[in-house]
């Protein structure tokens, strides 16, 4: 069964102004944040109101309402992997409820991705802040009283760097930062890139740990899930 989701202009607008009702006006509904996200993603996708990108806006509104709820201090928890990896069963559960009103599978499925996800990203977080103190260590031993911590947070702000981005951060001359930059390259914290007239410093190892955590994403699968109907 093909969905079709509302083609009136009229009628998208009144379900939008319901949906946000729902989600901003507390008053109105009494339920557990995750469990109103889980409703509020079902009804942003089967309102379908943008002709592209209702997939990806109705992935973000899920992060960014665990956090004007106090659920998440940083957008950093994304439910795409775990739609991807059991996009059949989204399918079917997001259509089980237009069909059966069958909430309670789709609400289930859904706090079931806010718990693997929140768990991949912990372990996520957990790498980097190991590797981000392996490389504070390093660079110390490297730079000696050169050493700061705003060069540190610009090596991981970032899967990359600049010569522009170090002077910024660090607040130091164009000569010094690309003294720094090369000193890094030397000592195999960075792999220097050439790209036109650019130069990019590469973080490689932070590059491995966002890549190994997002292993099972492909541009092709992320276009299949914008959603149900696009």
């Amino acid at each position: 069964m093909v969905y079709i989701p509302p083609q009136d202009k009229r009628e998208i607008e009144n379900y939008m102004d319901n949906l946000q009702d729902f989600i901003n006006d507390t008053s109105v509904s009494q339920l557990d944040p995750l469990i109103k996200m889980a409703i509020i993603h079902h009804q942003f996708e089967s309102i379908h109101p943008f002709y592209d990108g209702n997939g990806r806006t109705g992935r973000i509104i899920n992060v960014l309402y665990l956090v004007i709820n106090g659920l998440l201090d940083l957008p950093i928890l994304y439910l795409s992997r775990y739609i991807i990896s059991n996009k059949s069963e989204y399918y079917r559960l997001i259509q089980s409820v237009r069909e059966t009103n069958d909430w309670e599978s789709w609400i289930l499925f859904i706090l079931k991705g806010v718990e693997e996800t929140a768990e991949q990203t912990i372990q996520l977080v957990k790498g980097i802040s190991k590797l981000m103190q392996n490389y504070k260590f390093k660079v110390r031993e490297l730079l000696k009283k050169s050493y700061s911590h705003e060069l540190l947070n610009n090596l991981f702000s970032h899967p990359y760097t600049k010569i522009e981005f170090v002077m910024a951060d660090v607040g130091v001359t164009r000569l010094t930062a690309t003294s720094y930059l090369d000193k890094l390259v030397q000592a195999k914290l960075l792999e220097k890139l050439k790209s036109g007239r650019y130069n990019y410093y590469l973080n490689i190892p932070l590059i491995n740990l966002l890549m190994n955590n997002s292993a099972d994403l492909r541009h092709k699968d992320v276009e299949q899930i914008e959603s149900v109907n696009e």
